[in-house]
């Protein structure tokens, strides 16, 4: 296997296509991660994330373009470049009818672990991961949570300099789901490996990424640091609680600085997006100078649902115009 970068990227796909039969999962897709670097994968189901994750691993071969993981073909020199990687799939990669401990010390065997000191490391990733306790306990009577951080704890077992992990929290509940954010942010602060992260999570994205990669429909939509993705392309919003009698003249106020609809749930507080961060300051000044009873007023961060549908809003303006007014046709 060629020798690792010494500056550059150490993850790099230039102009990749894939397809499946008629359907295509990346486009002309470019992308480079530098040696360290923490990025996530972001997009709908379909936009080639676990498909950019498997060219990566070298389980795909791209039709055209290059892929290189530390300068070496993941086809080409699989088993080379797949000694310094850990793959988390979204599949659990654990067997349920070992304890913990057998679970990772199948791994070890696997994955060519050094015996010497292999018993006082399977101990300290137990420990590290939570699962001191529950070691010598058989895995199908874990909860999701500690099943995802053993299936974490497996891959991290051999050391790998690059972690490629798919949606590792996306089937789990909000307990779990963070258990297993707070062990990925210990390992995305050491900043001692590089991390590509598949999600649909924008708060997750931000918690642990530098730098986030929007996908759609296998492109390269976005890409740059998840605030300023979110200040550039999310719509954000405001939520106001004010008292039952003074709603009317807020839900008006608000109308009037809102380009999208305001919605009153079931607490009395009423929800608008599409405001710039900047005109909210003015807003609230109107609000209290309408003399209103003002319980909370709260900026809402745009979601990655807000980020993702402007950009897709934006695309589909470009591929399908709307028609000239002067010109369209009456049906």
């Amino acid at each position: 296997m060629p020798e690792p970068p010494r500056d550059g990227p150490i993850l790099r796909l230039d102009r990749v296509h894939k397809s499946f039969g008629a359907v295509t999962a990346l486009a002309d897709l470019s992308l480079q991660v530098g040696a360290g670097d923490v990025v996530g994968l972001l997009g709908h189901n379909g936009a080639g994330k676990t498909t950019t994750v498997r060219l990566l691993a070298g389980l795909l071969a791209p039709q055209q373009g290059t892929v290189r993981v530390g300068g070496g073909d993941p086809v080409a020199d699989g088993p080379g470049v797949r000694a310094q990687m850990g793959v988390l799939p979204a599949a659990l990669v654990v067997d349920s009818r070992l304890t913990a401990r057998q679970n990772l010390r199948f791994a070890a065997d696997v994955f060519g672990v050094p015996e010497d000191g292999l018993d006082e490391r399977i101990d300290r990733m137990l420990a590290d991961f939570d699962l001191a306790d529950r070691a010598d306990e058989r895995v199908g009577g874990f909860s999701s949570g500690m099943r995802q951080r053993l299936s974490l704890a497996r891959v991290l077992l051999p050391d790998p300099s690059i972690l490629l992990l798919d949606e590792p929290t996306s089937a789990l509940d909000p307990v779990a789901a963070r258990q297993v954010r707070r062990a990925l942010s210990t390992l995305a602060q050491e900043r001692s490996r590089t991390i590509v992260l598949c999600t649909h999570d924008l708060a997750e994205a931000e918690l642990l990424c530098d730098r986030v990669v929007v996908l759609e429909e296998g492109r390269v939509v976005a890409d740059g640091r998840p605030v300023d993705l979110a200040a550039e392309h999310g719509t954000g919003g405001i939520q106001v609680e004010v008292a039952t009698p003074d709603i009317a003249r807020a839900r008006a106020l608000l109308a009037d600085a809102s380009p999208g609809e305001v919605d009153r749930d079931g607490n009395g507080r009423l929800r608008t997006t599409g405001i710039p961060r900047d005109t909210i300051p003015d807003l609230v000044a109107r609000l209290v100078a309408a003399d209103l009873t003002i319980y909370e007023v709260r900026r809402l961060d745009p979601s990655l649902e807000d980020v993702y549908l402007a950009l897709h809003a934006s695309r589909r303006g470009r591929m399908y115009p709307d028609p000239d007014p002067a010109t369209a046709v009456r049906a």
